[in-house]
Parts: C-alpha cells; structure tokens; sequence
C-alpha cells in the first residue's frame, strides 16, 4: 500500500508539472520563431523585416513570450495544486496562488527581521516582492502542501455560529497560516538544501557525455510509470539541469537568453533538451513503426498501417511518441530496452556532435524553428545521423518481431454508436460512455484527468476495468500505477476525450 501512495504521488505529480512546462513549450515555439526573424541575418536577407510595424509586432511577440518563463515558480504552484487536488479543482488552484504569494512575503519578513544574516542567499524581486529565490523549487513546495491541504480540509464542517469559514473557504486561511510558517522557515534551511541540490547539478554535468547519456536512457525507461514528467521537469527548472547567470534550469536558461548570447554559450544546457530525442523520434520510431507493418498477418495489416501512420505522425511532427512505443512496450520488452539505449544514444550523439537545439519537443517542429532556422544550431548533424537510426531501429524490430513470430494486438473497433448521420458531438459522447463502461462505470470512477497523451483515473474497483472494452475504443495501451490508479493511452486526442468523460460524469 505505501508503495502505491508513493507511485501515486509521482503520477499525480508529474502530471501536474506537465501542464505549465507544455504551455512553456508552446509559448517557446513563438519565442523561437521570433527570436529567428529578428535575427540580423534573417532581417539582411528578407528587409521587409526590418519595416516599422512589422518589426514591432514581431518584437511584441518576442517579449511576451519571453516573459512567461520568468513565472515558472507561481505557474508550477498553481498547476500542481490543480492537478494534485482530488475536486473542487479551481478552489485549489486559487489557493496554490494564495500559498506561493504568502510563502514569498514571509520569506522576504524573516530576511528583513535581522535575526540572522542572510547576505549568502540569493535574493531577488518576485512578483513585487523582494524576497527569497528559490527558483522552481518554492512553486513545488507550495504546490504540493497546497493541495494536501485542500484534499485534506476542503469539506470541513465548522459550528453554525462560523460555519461560513468552512469548506473550501478554510483551504485559504490553513494555506496562508502553512505557507506564512514554511516561509519564515525556508532562508533558514534553503543554503544547505541548495548546495545540494547545486552539488547534484555538478555531479552530472562532471560526468559528461555518461550523464547525458543517462538522461536519455531514463527519460525513455520511465515512459510506461510516467514519471519521465518528473525527471523532464527537475532538469529543465531547477539548478540539477544547470545554472547561468542565476537563472537555474536548462529550458529556463535556453529560453531567457537564446536572443541574448551567442547560441554557442548554450550547448551545455541544451544536451537535455529536445535535441536529443531528434534522431529517436523523427527517424528511429517511425523505421519500427514500419518494421512492426511488415511483420505483421496479412489479417491485421490494414488495421496495423492506420494505428502506425497515425503514430508515426505524431512522433515526427510534434515529438509525441507513446501511441508508438506502447504499441511494442508490453508485447516486446526487449524493444523497448532497446529503445531506451537508442535514447540514450540519441542524446549522447548530439551533445557529442555540439548541437544547440533547445526547446521540449524532439519533433519536426522544434526542429525547423529551433534548429534549421536558428544560425549556429548545427541541426545538420540530425539528418546526418537520423538515417542510422532508421536502420538499426528497423532491422533490430524487423529480425525480433519475425524471430519471436510476434505481432502487435489491433482490437476490432466498435461502430460509433448512433445513426451515420449523428453529429460529431453525439460520436463523441458516445465514445466517452463506452469509456467509462470500459472503466467500470461511472459508480467506479473517483478522478478523471490527463496528461498529453493519457488518460489517468482513480478507480475504486480495479477488477471492473475491463481492457477489452477499453481497447474497442481506441486505447493503445494500460499503465497500472497502483491498485487504484490506471492510465489509458489514448495519444494526443485524449484532451477532448477526458472532457467528454468528465462532462457526462457530472450528470
């Protein structure tokens, strides 16, 4: 049981530091794009650049953008309290604002008191407030005793005479009262805890091409538990993935100053950013996923080609990958090992080969906007060594999958319930009640959320789910996190998908 809370825990966190780090991509794309036609030897080729209003606009874009990334801290806080909170959502996100808020001005208090000397710390201005920096770190931890906090007191019943400070109104007053005393706490403990953490960051970046190297082969491994979330988040926003100038973290780094250094200043921090998953993603999985066709029965083929085209696409143009790899990852372990040593291999590769491309994503899409169109990237080396890739990948999957005479598991699909003529919407709903059928029903369901790419629901009865039904309607693969947590691939589409279901839940 404790090891299921504790895997409980990591899911729900990494989740949670998925939603701010997938909004920080997308504004990266628009940073990076900018960034790029703002270059002096961008606007000296195409002038019309350099014209007022158009500059401007682009200038615009360029800052907003940018400045998103300098409230990682409070976006974290927010997000995590959301998505840790097991109901009444929003009044815990309130809540994750209230407690990283009250945690900065406590700090900036116990600073100020003269008690002790505090001239070793980092202090800077937050939100107004000069206070204690500690970076992504605080937004955690205010996240997470948020939202215990809420789970724990959003539902408390007070005397008739102060009943009106009950329920979801004392999550407020308990958060400020917790943060206002973790935040007096903090400049007093953060020194020791950062050398630490700052310690970790060195170990890593000491051990060179072995540790990138390392990061990729994690990074790949944890995709079934999802807590490759967790990692992802800890190296692109705390001082373990590096510090620059005070700002601590790779995608941080990269994203504050790629406009403002020389490119070449970046390649230590962007050896754990989308560079690495480049050759993997946009060469390696789509070599399986053409291995895994031509191994396939004549019977299933046609069903095999849709399943992997659609894969395929996902993983080259916007670097998702799991509707690929949970196709092979429980029929053919052995592959996915594989898999996560080619990983490995593909970030080890590109640091080696002094590529600088930043950014989340290890899709055509960072590529061309991180790489292609940035000066000095050095994105060459992805289409020299991208073709290697496809080869090893496609023969290493092609002789398994023929040798072991294994094929991947295509369920027959259900007609969409309903008339040929039933409007999208009415497909849609009826999915979502065949999911929850497949899921138990709705007596079954505690929580319903998601991630990119899955479906992640609390279940009070694991022995009602039912795979069969689920894979009928387009789950691609199970992630059993604990007696009372699964996780259903569904790919990218499952942001509609769980709203579906969350909609007809509530009924």
């Amino acid at each position: 049981m404790k090891k299921n809370r504790v895997m409980d825990f990591f899911s729900a966190l990494g989740r949670s530091l998925l939603m701010p780090i997938a909004a920080l991509a997308a504004c990266g794309i628009v940073l990076g794009l900018t960034s790029a036609l703002m270059k002096a030897q961008v606007q000296a080729a195409v002038p019309l650049l350099q014209q007022g209003l158009i500059l401007f606009i682009i200038s615009t874009l360029n800052k907003v953008s940018g400045v998103v990334f300098t409230l990682i801290p409070v976006l974290f806080s927010i997000s995590i309290s959301f998505g840790m909170a097991r109901d009444e959502k929003e009044i815990a996100a309130f809540a994750g604002f209230i407690g990283y808020y009250t945690f900065l001005v406590a700090s900036s208090c116990m600073i100020n008191s003269g008690f002790m000397n505090f001239g070793a710390l980092k202090i800077s201005t937050i939100l107004g407030v000069e206070t204690l920096d500690m970076g992504a770190v605080a937004g955690i931890v205010s996240g997470i005793i948020t939202a215990s906090l809420h789970n724990r007191y959003h539902k408390i019943t007070f005397p008739v005479a102060i009943s009106f400070y009950g329920g979801k109104r004392f999550v407020a007053i308990v958060v400020i009262m917790a943060m206002a005393v973790v935040g007096l706490v903090a400049p007093i403990i953060w020194s020791p805890v950062s050398m630490v953490i700052d310690g970790m960051g060195g170990l890593i970046s000491a051990t060179g091409l072995a540790g990138v190297f390392g990061y990729g082969f994690l990074e790949r491994l944890l995709i079934p538990t999802g807590l490759h979330h967790v990692l992802n988040g800890i190296f692109r926003t705390t001082s373990i993935g590096g510090t620059y100038e005070g700002v601590e973290g790779c995608l941080n780094i990269f994203l504050q100053f790629v406009d403002k250094v020389d490119i070449s200043e970046l390649r230590q921090f962007t050896v754990f950013l989308g560079q690495g998953k480049m050759p993997m993603m946009m060469f390696g999985l789509p070599a399986a996923a053409l291995a895994i066709y031509r191994t396939s029965p004549p019977e299933k083929k046609s069903k095999v080609k849709a399943l992997m085209i659609a894969g395929v696409a996902a993983s080259i143009v916007s670097g998702i990958t799991e509707p690929l790899e949970f196709s092979f990852m429980f029929i053919a372990p052995p592959l996915f090992l594989f898999h996560a040593v080619m990983g490995g291999l593909s970030f080890l590769l590109m640091a080696a080969c002094n590529v600088i491309i930043g950014n989340t994503g290890g899709g055509l899409i960072d590529f061309l906007i991180w790489g292609v169109f940035q000066p000095g990237s050095r994105w060459y080396w992805v289409i020299i060594t991208g073709p290697f890739f496809s080869l090893a990948y496609y023969f290493v999957f092609k002789s398994y999958l023929t040798k072991k005479q294994l094929s991947i598991d295509v369920s027959d699909e259900e007609q969409e319930t309903g008339s040929r003529g039933s409007s999208m919407e009415d497909k849609q709903h009826a999915l979502a009640s065949r999911i929850i059928e497949g899921l138990g029903g709705t007596g079954n369901i505690a929580v319903v959320n998601n991630c990119l790419t899955r479906l992640r629901v609390d279940i009070k009865d694991m022995g009602l789910v039912s795979e069969e039904l689920l894979k009928k309607t387009g789950a691609m693969g199970f992630v059993r996190s604990s007696d009372s947590h699964i996780q259903v691939i569904y790919g990218p589409k499952v942001e509609g998908i769980a709203s579906n279901v969350r909609e007809i839940l509530k009924y």
